[in-house]
């Protein structure tokens, strides 16, 4: 009979999949090794056993520990896995840009996760780091396993990963892309492929908002790159010791929107549902195809499984939030569509201002149509009320009438994003649409912005 002894001796062997549809504009053959296939459905199971493995030997992690990580959800799947069949307990810290589906996908494994804000530095006692490091401190018979500079990381893939892309490709690989966050899997496939052919690219898949690519061409930590980003796994603000930076020969910097959008490519035109750092790799190994030939081998990794970006990029209104969805705005109608069934808000004439107020605190919207019986004769904004308020701090207690400005000019749906846009003034802040049913909706420069 064949049959594993648990689930950790499932790890690894995973598939080497040719690309068809999404990589078609690229001469070379390219392949993606799909890590979804780990129990785990992620790269990570690889390195966490390890860690785990390597803790155990050398007596850092004792019998009955319990396992500290700061994690964005894939690491701490692994860690908790291998705990489970081992004996340990788990206690997670993620950042709260991370899915949903992976915090509930650590809960539904046993994890304890905490759950830290994301815009903080990383020094910050309330960012992720920090918060996993106190607790590591804090927690008896605990190991912190600080994936970021575990060398651990980079020897699972070194020992793992790397020697079954060699033997799948027969040794022709030519190129290898992947996204970097914590470094190992770049480092430790890298390092073991230029050992077997130092003609061998490693090319590193960053994004914006991340210190890597400009770090690697200019040796300068740039804090002044650090901003929020959505996209998930990969990029830091920070340099981890797991980051072999003479490994890998250039990286390439890859939108929030083109990685998202690739991610949902993927799933749709190859039939693999895998995650958001995949189709950053995807958008990244198109930007750097000047550097494919015809007789070259390019092996992209796919991190991790689609079924924890369910309600991210896999959700259109999530996407079209941000205006990732590719969709032709033309018109007002196009410009109105995700709040067109919504009521109306607006006030009558003869209400106070601190009705209107606490309408707009309620609505969180910062403009406000004026009706009487007759329709439309004026309108609100922040700008009005402040201005009012300056003149007289007892404003709120007047009727609107007295302070609101013009009415708001009125389009049809079929009215063009361009006509509409030159109605958006200074002094105008919002169009109403008439929706021809007695109704109307309206469009604010927020929408306009959207569109764009």
């Amino acid at each position: 009979m064949k049959y594993a002894k648990n689930i950790l001796e499932t790890i690894g062997n995973t598939p080497l999949v040719q690309l068809n549809s999404v990589t078609k504009e690229v001469d070379a053959l390219v392949l993606a090794k799909v890590e979804t296939f780990n129990p785990g459905n992620s790269v990570k199971d690889r390195m966490a056993l390890k860690m785990i493995e390597d803790a155990e030997a050398d007596g850092r992690l004792q019998p009955g520990g319990t396992i500290i990580e700061g994690t964005s959800g894939n690491t701490g799947m692994g860690l908790a896995l291998a705990a489970i069949i081992k004996g340990y307990k788990c206690i997670f810290v993620i950042s709260d840009k991370q899915s949903k589906e992976k915090m509930d996908i650590l809960r539904a494994v046993g994890a304890e996760v905490v759950v830290c804000p994301t815009n903080v530095d990383p020094d910050d006692p309330r960012s992720y780091y920090s918060v996993s490091k106190r607790l590591g401190a804090e927690t008896p018979n605990s190991w912190y396993v600080n994936q970021y500079d575990n060398p651990s990381n980079a020897l699972a893939h070194y020992e793992q990963t790397a020697p079954e892309i060699w033997e799948q490709t027969d040794g022709k690989i030519t190129h290898f892309v992947v996204g970097v966050g914590t470094g190992g899997t770049i480092s430790g496939i890298g390092k073991y492929l230029k050992e077997k052919n130092p003609n061998i690219k490693i090319w590193g898949i960053d994004t914006y908002g991340s210190v890597f690519k400009k770090y690697h061409e200019t040796g300068i930590f740039d804090e002044n790159e650090i901003y929020p980003y959505i996209t998930e796994g990969i990029g830091e603000d920070i340099l981890p010791k797991n980051v072999d930076f003479s490994i890998i020969d250039g990286f390439t910097k890859v939108t929030d929107k083109d990685g998202a959008i690739y991610t949902r490519r993927i799933a749709k035109e190859e039939g693999i549902f895998v995650g958001n750092s995949a189709g950053s790799a995807i958008k990244g190994l198109l930007q750097l195809k000047e550097h494919f030939t015809k007789d070259d081998v390019v092996v992209v990794l796919f991190h991790d499984h689609g079924s924890r970006y369910v309600g991210k990029m896999f959700n259109d209104e999530w996407m079209r939030e941000r205006g990732f969805l590719e969709e032709k705005i033309t018109t007002a109608a196009d410009l109105i569509k995700n709040h067109v069934n919504e009521p109306l808000v607006s006030v009558k004439t003869e209400e106070l201002i601190s009705h209107a107020i606490e309408r707009m605190k309620e609505y969180k919207i910062s403009q406000i149509p004026v009706e009487d019986i007759n329709g439309f004769v004026g309108s609100l904004d922040e700008t009005d009320l402040l201005r009012s308020y300056l003149k007289d701090t007892n404003v709120a207690d007047k009727p609107i009438k007295e302070v609101m400005g013009a009415k708001y000019p009125v389009v049809k749906t079929s009215a063009s994003i361009v006509e509409v846009s030159k109605l958006i003034t200074k002094e105008n802040q919002a169009v109403l649409v008439d929706l021809e049913n007695g109704k109307f909706s309206i469009i604010t420069k927020h929408d306009i912005i959207n569109a764009i």
